[in-house]
């Protein structure tokens, strides 16, 4: 199966807070669109890995995604290394995407910006003929993604581009919600962490407001690019 767009996320739950809407809202206009999951969030202090795999299943299905894979890297100790560069090539090389969203290039969590350089080296390396990978036993063929774009997290980063999710909004919440483990759940024994506390979805909406505020509209989300995008319409940027 080919893909037009491969998020690629260290951690399930990742995408789902950061451009969940982007990928909702190229699924209706038709574009075939997955995720790569890089390890289980087994570090995470809430639920279980099996239980987030499930809940990953279950947002992929609110987003209506067309494939979503996990590594399973060790979460934390993952490296940016050569081994794992080229374990996410195999997959590049799998889907052919056009165009990858990768973590964002710096964040609270340091998985995530090493999660976005990896996404980065291996969008590269994925088009090096002379690296050799193979699937069922067969040798893959380079590909390289014509663009990578890196949503923004945690931490506050100026966007280069942002996309207006406010017709997606409600898909949005509804994946996030999937992880029904790691967010606030009055009714929930486990220990507190960063994302449970009740106030942080409010969180993730003022974020989504401010990014739909810059472009006039309710809700949008914001990336960085790596290369200047270019347009041959100055109207493909209204």
């Amino acid at each position: 199966m080919k893909l037009d767009i491969l998020a690629i996320a260290a951690h399930p739950d990742d995408v789902e807070l950061s451009c969940s809407g982007t990928l909702a809202s190229h699924v209706e206009k038709g574009y075939k669109v997955g995720i790569l999951d890089l390890t289980q969030g087994e570090m995470g202090t809430r639920g279980t890995p099996a239980l987030r795999l499930e809940e990953a299943e279950q947002a992929a299905k609110i987003m209506g995604l067309s494939a979503r894979e996990n590594l399973g890297f060790k979460d934390v100790f993952f490296e940016d290394d050569q081994a794992h560069q080229v374990a996410i090539a195999r997959i590049i090389r799998k889907y052919r995407p056009e165009m990858v969203l990768a973590n964002a290039v710096s964040d609270r969590h340091p998985d995530h910006g090493k999660g976005g350089s990896m996404a980065s080296h291996a969008c590269f390396i994925s088009g090096l003929r002379k690296v050799e990978t193979e699937m069922d036993g067969k040798l893959q063929e380079a590909w390289r993604p014509k663009a990578i774009y890196h949503y923004i997290q945690n931490n506050y980063i100026e966007p280069d581009l942002v996309v207006d999710i406010s017709s997606h909004w409600e898909t949005k919440i509804n994946s996030i919600l999937a992880f029904q483990s790691q967010f606030y759940n009055p009714e929930s024994k486990e220990p507190e962490s960063f994302i449970s506390r009740p106030d942080f979805l409010d969180f993730i909406e003022a974020r989504s407001r401010e990014m739909g505020h810059k472009i006039n509209v309710k809700y949008g989300e914001g990336f960085t690019v790596e290369r200047v995008a270019g347009v041959k319409n100055l109207f493909d940027l209204l």
